[in-house]
C-alpha cells in the first residue's frame, strides 16, 4: 500500500463537499482542485456552484475558469494538468484536496486513460461543428453503428461524449472504446485517499432543490443572458450542462422561471443518480465513506482521521518491507 499524495472528497451533487473542502483548508495547510467539467468553463459561475472570489482568496483553487464555453476540456487534459497542479502543490508544502463529483476525471487522474491519438485541429473543429447541428437520436445510431461497445456509455454522457466518441471514430478509423483497451496510458496513476461524502435520499433531493431556487436568487437567469447575448449557443459544450439549458428554455419564452427551476431540480436529481451509480460501481475498493449529516467539524475530524490513519499505515507497510529485506 503506497502513501496517498492526495485527498479526494467525491460525493453527487449538493452533498457539501466544497464546504467540507473550505473548512478543511482552514485547518491544514491545502489548495483545492476542482475535479468538475462544467467548472472549467469561463462566465459561467452561478450554474456550476464555483466558489466564490472569497474562497477563492481564501484558498488557492485550481481548475477554474480554464476555456470558453465553446470549447471542450477532456479527461485526459484535465488529467495532465491535474498532475502538474498536484506537483506545484507539494512543491509548496501543501495538501492537494481533490473536490468535486465528475468521475470520469478522477478516473483519468488516478487510473490514466490512453494517450489521445493526434488529430488534425482543423478537422476536429469541422465535425465538432458538423455534428452540433444532428439530433441527438442520430449521433446514438452512429455511435452504436461505430462503436457498439461504448454506446451506452456515451448516450449517457450526453451529445458532447457522442461527439468525441465519433471523433475519435471517423477521424482515426478506430473506436475510441479500443484506443481505451490498447493505447498506452498517458502518465502514471496519483495515489489518493478517496472519501465518499453519503446523505439520504430526502435530504439530498430537499438540499437540491434548495440549490435550484437558490441559483436563480444569485443571478443564474442573468448569466444565462448574458452568455447568450455573448454568442454561446444553447449548443455550445458548456450550455449544455444542468442549469443552463432550462433556462435557456425560460428565456425563449418555452417555461415560466418556476417551471424552470423544478425543471433544474428535476434534472439535478437525475444527474446525482447517475454520479451515485458510477460511484457505486467505479470508485477504488478502498474508497472512505463519510456520513455527510455530521456537523461540519465533526466530518473535518473524521476526514482528517482517515488521512493519518492511512499515511500512518502506508508508512508502517513500508518499514515493514524494508525491515523483510
Amino acid at each position: 500500500m503506497s502513501a496517498p499524495r492526495v485527498l479526494a472528497l467525491v460525493g453527487p451533487t449538493a452533498c457539501g463537499k466544497t464546504a467540507l473542502a473550505l473548512a478543511l483548508a482552514r485547518r491544514v495547510p491545502a489548495e483545492i482542485v476542482s475535479v468538475d467539467s462544467r467548472q472549467v468553463y469561463r462566465g459561467m459561475d452561478v450554474g456550476t456552484a464555483k466558489a466564490t472570489r472569497a474562497e477563492r482568496a481564501a484558498v488557492p483553487h485550481h481548475g477554474l475558469d480554464l476555456v470558453g464555453p465553446e470549447e471542450r476540456y477532456s479527461a485526459g487534459r484535465f488529467a495532465r494538468e491535474a498532475r502538474a497542479w498536484i506537483e506545484g502543490i507539494e512543491c509548496r508544502g501543501r495538501l492537494p484536496l481533490l473536490v468535486g463529483g465528475t468521475g470520469f476525471f478522477l478516473r483519468a487522474l488516478l487510473t490514466p486513460i490512453f494517450a489521445e491519438p493526434e488529430m488534425d485541429r482543423a478537422r476536429v473543429d469541422a465535425l465538432r461543428r458538423w455534428l452540433a447541428e444532428q439530433p441527438r437520436e442520430r449521433l446514438e445510431e452512429w455511435v452504436r453503428r461505430l462503436d457498439p461497445e461504448r454506446a451506452e456509455l456515451a448516450a449517457a454522457g450526453g451529445p458532447q461524449r457522442l461527439s468525441r466518441t465519433l471523433e475519435v471514430a471517423l477521424l482515426t478509423g478506430r473506436p475510441l472504446s479500443g484506443w481505451h483497451r490498447t493505447a498506452p496510458a498517458d502518465g502514471e496513476g496519483t495515489s489518493a485517499l478517496v472519501v465518499r461524502l453519503e446523505l439520504p435520499r430526502e435530504e439530498l433531493d430537499r438540499r437540491i432543490a434548495a440549490r435550484a431556487r437558490r441559483m436563480v436568487e444569485e443571478g443564474l437567469v442573468e448569466e444565462v443572458a448574458g452568455l447568450l447575448a455573448a454568442g454561446h449557443g444553447p449548443g455550445a459544450p458548456g450550455m449544455t450542462g444542468v442549469g443552463y439549458k432550462e433556462i435557456v428554455a425560460h428565456r425563449r419564452g418555452e417555461c415560466s422561471l418556476d417551471e424552470a427551476v423544478a425543471q433544474v431540480a428535476a434534472a439535478t436529481r437525475r444527474y446525482a443518480r447517475r454520479q451515485l451509480t458510477w460511484m457505486r460501481n467505479q470508485l477504488p475498493p478502498d474508497a472512505a465513506a463519510l456520513d455527510a449529516t455530521l456537523p461540519l467539524e465533526g466530518q473535518v475530524g473524521t476526514v482528517l482521521g482517515m488521512w493519518r490513519a492511512r499515511r500512518d499505515g502506508a508508512a508502517h507497510t513500508t518499514t515493514e518491507r524494508e525491515e523483510r529485506r
